[in-house]
């Protein structure tokens, strides 16, 4: 995993203090403090697996007897009815810790699983994948570190990565002209400019202007495609904007270099899997 360990920590303690509380009832009051117990996790699903050292921290965190062996790593796909790890420790603390770490497990790999779907999908052009800041608050480290193992490319992690002009930006600077002007006398020279454009004439003034970025927000094929040739390579396209897995290969065609899409952080479906615990 490429994030350090301090962040990871700082968000599995917080969910832990939300579900645990300050007592677990149905654990507590029936287990035995010294059992030990062994567990296993199940892929119920075809996916790409992210988020497995994660959730080995959660009972870590809970249990400094808990040991693992783990089958697979983060980035591998795996098929329905495979054995993912099984993990031993106190029995409390993996009943206190199953829900934390499956919900980060599930959540992760299915943004993963759904970043390569969509890596597949434009197999065969130029244009990478990549998400959006359209992400859980809390979350957005891992949800990014998610889409990497799909095989997807990380967008800006937040505002002071690259200076985007969005419409409200631009309507409310007075223009692109005006409001790349104005960055350009403001930012360091390793801050990036991406201005969003609604249409030609925007994508037009964008290059005037110098923009390193163009993106093409809610726009028709044809009219991306028109983009692309425009631009000619003196600035990198972004496709965005109600973009689909059905439609995804085809906004590739147009020769954009970027797709992005926020629905891989914000509504992606859960990847299916079970812990069992051995009786």
């Amino acid at each position: 995993m490429i994030l350090p360990q301090f962040y990871v920590d700082d968000i599995i303690r917080n969910a832990i203090k939300e579900d645990i509380n300050y007592i677990d009832v149905s654990t507590v009051f029936v287990i035995p403090e010294t059992q030990q117990g062994t567990a296993r996790f199940i892929s119920k699903a075809d996916g790409v697996l992210c988020g497995l050292e994660i959730a080995m921290r959660v009972f870590q965190l809970l249990d400094d007897t808990f040991g693992y062996e783990a089958y697979f790593k983060d980035g591998d796909e795996v098929k329905k009815g495979d054995l993912i790890a099984v993990f031993k420790g106190k029995t409390a603390c993996l009943l206190q810790g199953e829900r934390t770490a499956l919900n980060l497990l599930q959540h992760l790999s299915g943004i993963a699983t759904a970043t390569l779907a969509c890596v597949k999908a434009v197999e065969g052009t130029k244009a990478s994948i990549a998400e959006t800041r359209k992400t859980l608050p809390g979350l957005r480290a891992l949800q990014k570190y998610a889409v990497t193992c799909g095989g997807g490319r990380n967008h800006r992690y937040n505002l002071s990565d690259a200076a985007m002009l969005k419409d409200n930006h631009i309507d409310a600077g007075g223009g692109i002209t005006k409001t790349v002007a104005l960055l350009r006398q403001k930012l360091g020279h390793t801050v990036k400019i991406e201005v969003e454009t609604r249409n030609m004439d925007e994508v037009r003034e964008a290059v005037e202007a110098g923009a390193d970025i163009i993106m093409l927000d809610n726009m028709s094929n044809d009219e991306m495609r028109e983009a692309c040739a425009f631009i000619d390579g003196r600035a990198v396209t972004e496709a965005s904007g109600n973009v689909t897995l059905a439609t995804i290969h085809e906004v590739a065609q147009t020769g954009v270099d970027i797709i992005s899409l926020g629905a891989l952080t914000h509504s992606v479906k859960a990847f299916d899997i079970s812990m069992r615990i051995d009786k």
